[in-house]
């Protein structure tokens, strides 16, 4: 099969060698030097404005498939565009636009297209769709993030994307599902500590990482989402914040008109770069619970993983990109073969998928260990 990845990046970069091993992979991306890693590895290069609708839509119509990873803001502009040339989509880009507006498109159009299939949104998704179909779900909660194993400093972090979209994290509204209602909170906010295995002391805060859950899973009384980081990470991005860093109205400075915000993400690139082979970790906790058989119960599931330095591919860029490329081969296989735009969960209600795309998740050694107890 021939597949085209949109986007050389980190996690672009990373899904484009994997699906490589068995199908024939083009990459697209802007930056030469991105394109020229890839290269080193017998894959074949484009390089696109991915910008350019009209260029992107000549250039992926010999493909079976296409795999986004472009920046958020190009997102669903590419999305529209890839269904609109008839492709069917495994989608990471992480846009802040609904993507089920392009629905009827999609189904118009015949094509089917997985979006926000990575890790988180991604695998909670899939973990609760799959419960979702078995149980009367009452409480959701995913805990999760990527931290540096070696934290230094005073933010004791390092970023595996852009810092800007990191802030955005920071700074967005989070929406959470309270007694059947949806509730929005500050970011940052309701900082609590947990423990996990291996890895100690973290504190989790309230992120806008629902997404589509609000509406597909609005049945669900209680559901929220939280990033975690070290101890001590939300205070310092709090202080930030209130002194305006993190502001996008433009300041006058020495004669000059900046955006404290871009000011910060250029500052902060610097900070919070994780450097060639510096070790990382990502964290995930997902607890579903609710009545199934007639008994109450309470499902967890966890993953730990950290970076791969046989293949030097980071561990958030091995758990977003392999559940992507292995949603990529759901729909390549047509094990998941449904016109429209369809989120996680949606494919996680279907056990044949669920299961498959553990097991290819588990074939790379990302593990995600499931236990269940009563309540």
């Amino acid at each position: 099969m021939k597949i085209c990845v949109l986007g050389a990046g980190m996690v672009g970069g990373v899904m484009a060698r994997d699906l490589a091993g068995s199908h024939e992979v083009t990459s697209a991306d802007r930056s030469d030097a991105a394109l020229a890693r890839l290269t080193a590895h017998g894959i074949a290069t484009r390089q696109l404005d991915l910008a350019d609708a009209r260029a992107l839509a000549e250039f992926v119509r010999p493909f079976d498939l296409v795999v986004s990873a472009v920046p958020g803001f190009l997102g669903f502009r590419t999305l529209k565009t890839l269904i609109e040339a008839g492709k069917h989509v495994a989608d990471i880009s992480f846009f802040p636009e609904d993507a089920l507006q392009l629905d009827t498109l999609a189904k118009d159009q015949g094509v089917t297209a997985l979006v926000d299939i990575g890790v988180a949104p991604g695998m909670d998704n899939l973990i609760l769709g799959h419960h979702d179909a078995h149980m009367k779900v009452t409480r959701f909660e995913c805990l999760v993030g990527g931290l540096p194993q070696h934290p230094q400093a005073p933010f004791n972090y390092k970023a595996p994307f852009s810092p800007i979209d990191v802030i955005e994290e920071y700074t967005r509204p989070a929406r959470l599902q309270r007694g059947g209602q949806v509730v929005t909170l500050p970011a940052l906010s309701e900082c609590e500590t947990v423990e996990f295995e291996g890895v100690g002391r973290l504190e989790a805060f309230n992120t806008d990482g629902l997404r589509s859950l609000l509406k597909s899973m609005a049945h669900i009384p209680e559901m929220s989402e939280k990033t975690l980081r070290y101890p001590g990470h939300a205070a310092l991005i709090g202080a930030l914040g209130q002194a305006g860093f993190f502001a996008t109205d433009p300041i006058a400075v020495g004669g000059a008109s900046v955006r404290p915000l871009e000011v910060s993400a250029k500052l902060l690139l610097e900070q919070w770069k994780l450097a060639p082979g510096e070790p990382e970790f990502t964290v995930m906790r997902v607890t579903v619970e609710g009545e199934e058989h007639g008994r109450r119960l309470r499902h967890v599931w966890e993953m730990h993983d950290q970076y791969d330095a046989t293949t030097g591919f980071s561990s958030m860029a091995r758990t977003t990109g392999f559940t992507c490329t292995a949603a990529a081969n759901l729909l390549l296989e047509g094990k998941f073969r449904r016109p429209g735009v369809h989120p996680p969960e949606t494919v996680g209600r279907d056990a044949a998928c669920f299961d498959f795309i553990l097991a290819y998740l588990q074939a790379r050694r990302v593990d995600y260990r499931h236990r269940s107890q009563p309540l």
